[in-house]
């Protein structure tokens, strides 16, 4: 590839009210301390362009994924979107699925694209695989996933999805270490071997539940770890924070084409 500089950066000039430059994904994070293997969204060093964090202060996984009132984290993710916004980051996302419930919110307040949530794709995949096949979506915990985190981020009622908590059995112990309270070890912990010996499993079984399964989405950011291991399996297409981020990235900062004829 090359790796001379952008010719096409001859003049610049400050974007308006913008202190950084060079600037890629501004990823809002949830207040909570647990760490993430590379390839989750809280680990930056996977990722092959620049990432921010700002902390949603307040935020932490029981108030976004298991209070019902989810109004008191609104004013928190404004301001971590407003500060990524100011810093210069060209998107907006967020580190947890179950964001998806402030898509519309988010991308009203700001004006760079915002992704927050992997339920993003949803939509996309149910156009690439027909009507005929499901998408299946495997959450962290299926009772957390409302009706209005799909609508906010353009699942339609009644179309062709279907839905698994990882966690839902107790399947997932290692996976949980990190970030379930009544599991939580103290420092929050986690094997990689043990947790994709139990994930995987619980991810094909999934899909061999339903024979119609055409593509598979990964709502939590802890998951894409594990989404080739996944794909190994069951061969299908899988969408993950990471085929989200790689999106984001490329729609927010075009990369250019170098080659020869």
């Amino acid at each position: 590839m090359y790796r001379n500089r952008d010719m096409g950066i001859n003049y610049i000039k400050a974007r308006k009210g913008h202190c950084c430059y060079g600037m890629g994904l501004g990823i809002i994070i949830l207040d909570d301390v647990y760490p993430g293997f590379p390839g989750d969204v809280r680990n930056a060093s996977a990722y092959p362009f620049p990432i921010q964090y700002e902390i949603a202060e307040g935020v932490d996984i029981h108030a976004l994924v298991h209070e019902k009132d989810k109004s008191p984290c609104l004013e928190p993710v404004q301001r971590a979107a407003r500060k990524l916004e100011k810093m210069g980051c060209r998107a907006i996302a967020a580190e947890c699925g179950y964001f998806a419930y402030f898509q519309k919110a988010i991308a009203g307040y700001v004006d760079v694209p915002v992704f927050m949530s992997s339920l993003l794709q949803v939509p996309l995949a149910q156009q690439l695989i027909g009507p005929d096949k499901v998408v299946g979506i495997l959450a962290a915990r299926k009772d957390c996933l409302t009706q209005a985190h799909l609508e906010a981020v353009g699942v339609q009622p009644g179309s062709n999805y279907v839905i698994a908590g990882a966690e839902d059995d107790g399947r997932c112990p290692e996976f949980e270490h990190l970030w379930y309270a009544p599991r939580r070890t103290d420092p929050p912990g986690a094997y990689y071997d043990k947790a994709e010996k139990e994930f995987v499993p619980v991810a094909v079984d999934f899909y061999r539940a339903h024979p119609n399964m055409g593509a598979m989405v990964l709502e939590c950011t802890g998951m894409q770890p594990f989404a080739r291991a996944i794909q190994r399996e069951i061969d299908i297409p899988i969408f993950s924070w990471g085929t989200l981020l790689d999106y984001a990235y490329s729609v927010a900062v075009h990369r250019d084409y170098y080659g020869h004829v």
